[in-house]
């Protein structure tokens, strides 16, 4: 019998899909979790995941750390370290729903955390280099721990399965978020398991990817320079890091961050203004290292708001829709239609075109 195209390669593989309310309304995770069933066929069971911000508005001056543990006793390790360098308000395990569908996991915990100040002047540094080095430290030195969530007032629920069934899983009907992303995967030169599963996240920033990142081993080298350690076996890791060093630790805008990673050609730059050509200029001599070449969309998830990009020739899908107050981002349009039904103004972005919503001042 003929195979059908689809029964055994997805050619489009993985799925992404992002909403916010730029008035800061907060959103059951029922909507996201909808939006990626028409895209199931694009992910193979091996990876979902959701960050949702805004979720935690009792502990919103806290670091909520989220984590996987092998066992107990690394669990045990890993809070001696937590204690050592942070006052913890709150740690429990995150509350799941038992499904078939979701196997081989973890223990999977999450702490309210605040570095201790005397941490903080023993090392002179500021509460989110500290929280990431901390992390970093963590991921790298203590064997069988991995945090896949740092940030304040926002979390990530990740897990090896498609991404309706990690939603359930997570119970994300009972978390109010202004903003959500989702990841179904469809890994191809990776393995699937729960730590390489998307959104990756690194304090309050989180990525969702779908292509695949050719130019992974110079963007790792760049990177790993400046203090980051790549050790998740997947290519998306890597965005995480770039965009904590270009906004966090460079102080680079969300569009000068486009112009990096998505770079327009020199072709393109030498048709410009002198001054945005001197400045796309800089930017692409500067940071050479951190553009990403090969087919791309992503979902950039922060305090406030959500970037959409897709790579400079447009290799893969994304579109844009608003309905009211809410602009919804995705790989297909059918899981824009599954959050709302009657979404307007639906567009497709150009590629290296970055589409940048902010939530209103004071509304989150």
């Amino acid at each position: 019998m003929k195979q059908l195209e689809g029964q055994t390669r997805i050619p489009s593989g993985c799925a992404i899909s992002a909403v916010i309310s730029r008035e800061g309304r907060g959103m059951t995770g029922e909507g996201i979790i909808e939006s990626m069933r028409p895209m199931r066929e694009r992910s193979n069971g091996l990876g979902g995941g959701f960050a949702g911000y805004g979720i935690y508005p009792d502990y919103r001056d806290f670091f909520a750390i989220h984590l996987f543990f092998d066992d107990n006793s690394c669990r045990l390790e890993c809070e001696k370290f937590l204690k050592e360098r942070f006052d913890v308000v709150w740690a429990e395990e995150i509350p799941v729903r038992k499904l078939p569908e979701i196997t081989d996991e973890p223990l999977i915990w999450r702490y309210f955390a605040t570095p201790l100040q005397s941490a903080l002047r023993s090392m002179q540094v500021d509460e989110n280099t500290f929280v990431a080095r901390c992390v970093l430290k963590i991921n790298v030195a203590l064997k069988g721990c991995y945090v896949f969530s740092s940030g304040k007032n926002m979390g990530i629920f990740k897990a090896a399965g498609y991404p309706e069934d990690v939603g359930r899983f997570y119970r994300l009907e009972e978390y109010e978020a202004y903003a959500w992303t989702a990841h179904g995967r469809y890994p191809t030169n990776t393995p699937g398991w729960w730590g390489g599963a998307h959104p990756f996240g690194f304090l309050d920033y989180s990525v969702v990817h779908n292509g695949e990142i050719s130019s992974y081993d110079a963007n790792r080298r760049f990177i790993e320079m400046f203090g980051y350690a790549c050790t998740l076996q997947t290519d998306t890791e890597v965005m995480a890091y770039i965009a904590d060093y270009l906004l966090r630790r460079q102080g680079l805008t969300l569009e000068e961050t486009a112009s990096v990673i998505a770079a327009p050609f020199w072709s393109t730059i030498g048709t410009k203004p002198e001054r945005e050509k001197r400045q796309l200029s800089y930017l692409r001599a500067m940071f050479s290292g951190l553009l990403l070449t090969g087919p791309f969309s992503i979902v950039l998830g922060f305090t406030g708001g959500l970037m959409a990009l897709n790579d400079r020739l447009k290799l893969r899908s994304m579109v844009v829709g608003e309905k009211r107050d809410l602009t919804f981002i995705a790989s297909e349009e059918a899981a824009i239609r599954a959050m709302e039904p009657e979404a307007e103004n639906i567009w497709a972005p150009a590629g290296g075109e970055p589409v940048i919503i902010r939530v209103r001042e004071g509304a989150y």
